[in-house]
């Protein structure tokens, strides 16, 4: 398996969790979702907010690289989120669809790199204005833990609610070898 294969492999896994955890999650009232249930960024709600916002503004970041301005422009015209903790879409419907509509962006986006594109080294400034230049494939690695990790304390929200997220494990989508 390469490493563009693994990406891939990550881009599908997060299509998926994320759609099973707003299939969870719309079962909730909208209280239920807005609801302070004292976590890193709030309510079920602000962390599924923040996940959007993270993917923002690191696609857009990627979108600098030449290999990706086709693939990711669409997202570039997206507002640039104003804070970490911004609520892009109060009403979960609206966020849902824009979450299904992300998710394709960014399995089109990993399906269009090569491996030489993993290479490259991106140039860009964090939301505090330090600059950094860091290897791309690293910074893919970087940006699908990121979903992984609010996920996993969405995970842990939805449960307090008393909503079974089920198996969340990458594992579950590694495919069977048929060689050995």
């Amino acid at each position: 398996m390469s490493l563009k294969d693994h990406f891939e492999l990550l881009a599908t896994y997060n299509q998926t969790m994320n759609a099973n955890f707003y299939e969870a999650a719309g079962h909730l009232s909208a209280t239920d979702l807005a609801k302070d249930r004292r976590a890193f960024f709030g309510s079920i709600l602000g962390t599924l907010n923040h996940n959007l916002v993270g993917d923002t503004i690191w696609l857009k970041r990627f979108a600098t690289h030449s290999a990706c301005v086709t693939s990711l422009r669409e997202v570039v015209d997206l507002p640039k989120p104003t804070s970490l903790d911004q609520i892009v879409f109060d009403d979960f419907g609206r966020l849902s669809e824009h979450r299904v509509w992300l998710d394709q962006k960014i399995i089109d986006w990993i399906a269009g790199l090569s491996d030489g594109d993993l290479d490259f080294v991106l140039s860009y400034s964090n939301t505090k204005g330090v600059p950094a230049k860091k290897r791309y494939s690293s910074l893919l690695l970087h940006f699908f833990n990121h979903q992984t990790h609010h996920r996993g304390q969405v995970s842990a929200l939805l449960s307090q609610a008393g909503v079974d997220i089920g198996v969340t494990d990458l594992l579950a989508q590694i495919p069977e070898e048929t060689h050995v």
